[in-house]
């Protein structure tokens, strides 16, 4: 995987990440702020970042990565600009989430959850939503749909490609 960091002159390398540990008054103690800013900023927690972060706050890497991996909404590895999660708890499952996976996998050109060649979309399963009474549910960004059908869901990441592609005009 290509670095966001490997073009960069050293000096300049790490100066969003000094900005936020400044913010947060490089305090070992608001290490979860900072990793949530950190991640805000990249879209996920780049190894060498979580080096440099541990280094900056004169904490051990493990504490670092302990704690990177310790919580769910920390991510190791790139997302894509817009994240979709499904619900495949239980009321969901029973309402057939399955049937939703598989369309959202193919209007995703995805052989199963994962990120998107082109870095767009991040698919994952999840657990639970907790929007089990509009069940089957799938959250796009940080937008609930719940009710789901597979037409819905492929409507509505067709709105999303264009939404992108008029972006891009």
């Amino acid at each position: 995987m290509h670095s966001p960091f490997s073009s960069l002159a050293p000096a300049r390398k790490f100066e969003k990440v000094c900005s936020i540990l400044d913010q947060h008054g490089r305090h070992p103690g608001k290490l979860i702020p900072i990793l949530q800013a950190t991640q805000d900023e990249y879209r996920y927690l780049p190894e060498e970042v979580l080096h440099f972060i541990a280094t900056s706050l004169n904490i051990s890497p493990a504490q670092v990565f302990g704690v990177a991996t310790f919580y769910s909404h920390f991510a190791l590895q790139p997302k894509g600009k817009h994240v979709v999660k499904i619900c495949d708890g239980t009321a969901c499952h029973v309402k057939k989430s399955t049937a939703l996976l598989d369309a959202l996998c193919a209007a995703l050109a995805l052989g199963a959850p994962g990120t998107s060649a082109d870095m767009l979309f991040t698919l994952e399963t999840v657990s639970c939503l907790g929007a089990c009474g509009i069940a089957p549910v799938v959250v796009i960004n940080e937008t609930v749909y719940g009710e789901v059908t597979p037409e819905k869901a492929r409507q509505l990441i067709a709105d999303l490609k264009a939404e992108e592609a008029n972006h891009e005009n």
